[in-house]
């Protein structure tokens, strides 16, 4: 089973991850994949949108798979992780055209740093968006993901999501700006939405996403203590444990 599908039809290029058994978790093979596919849209003329779903209906992505995270042994390894995973979310932002991700169900840990990393969200009645990482591993995102999401609903909200552990409905989400859309029959609003964006100057749209991501990333700060201090921690070594033996952790602060 191809655990990324692709697909081109006209203007709009579709990325589909597909492990719906799995709740669409990620591989570091389906993140690779991923840049590809980022890199197949930009080398086609013809693709004037892009949009990044999940399969089955019950989550757009629920993160990276904690089983990647069982051999981690210090702070190197999640400071390689991190770099690994932040090259793919700095690839799809900087995709050309529009990107569009569509949320239905869970966008959780790593699924919401891709949906953010996305130039619009749009999302069915059930997408619930999350980042349990206090509750659940005990490790830390990058500073771009930070930014990214400070950027969308601000620094009390970012700090709330991730103090919390919780999720925010799709109704939330909208009101704080985390979707951009709120619609019943997502695949209708989508085909209208990749329609309206494929018939809009390109060069408009690519200015306009080039500017924001200056304004947020202008002098970002380095992230690379505050990895050290989660993923080379004991905390975060119980944290996987605790997950991958279905538990609740406990923590230490250490």
């Amino acid at each position: 089973m191809t655990e990324l599908l692709v697909s081109v039809d006209g203007p709009v290029a579709t990325a589909t991850v597909n492990r719906p058994a799995a709740r669409n978790a990620m591989t570091m093979a389906m993140y690779d994949a991923l840049a590809q596919f980022c890199d197949r849209v930009d080398g086609d003329p013809e693709v004037r949108v892009a949009v990044l779903r999940g399969a089955g209906g019950k989550a757009f992505v629920a993160g990276t798979d904690i089983n990647h995270f069982r051999d981690f042994r210090g702070a190197e390894d999640g400071i390689a992780y991190e770099q690994r995973i932040e090259a793919v979310l700095d690839r799809l932002e900087r995709v050309a055209v529009p990107t569009v991700a569509v949320v239905e169900g869970y966008a959780t840990g790593g699924g919401l740093s891709l949906a953010a990393a996305c130039d619009l969200r749009l999302c069915g009645p059930d997408a619930r968006f999350g980042l349990p990482i206090a509750r659940t591993l005990g490790n830390c995102v990058s500073m771009p993901t930070y930014a990214r999401l400070v950027h969308l609903i601000g620094a009390a909200r970012t700090l709330h999501l991730i103090y919390t552990a919780g999720f925010v409905d799709a109704d939330e989400a909208v009101r704080i700006g985390l979707a951009s859309e709120l619609c019943s029959d997502v695949d209708t609003r989508l085909a209208e939405l990749c329609d309206q964006l494929a018939g809009h100057a390109p060069l408009t749209m690519r200015a306009s996403k080039i500017a924001l991501r200056r304004l947020r990333n202008h002098a970002l700060p380095t992230d690379r203590d505050l990895v050290e201090l989660c993923y080379g921690s004991e905390d975060f070594r119980e944290g996987v444990a605790a997950f991958l033996d279905k538990r609740p952790p406990h923590w230490h602060g250490r």
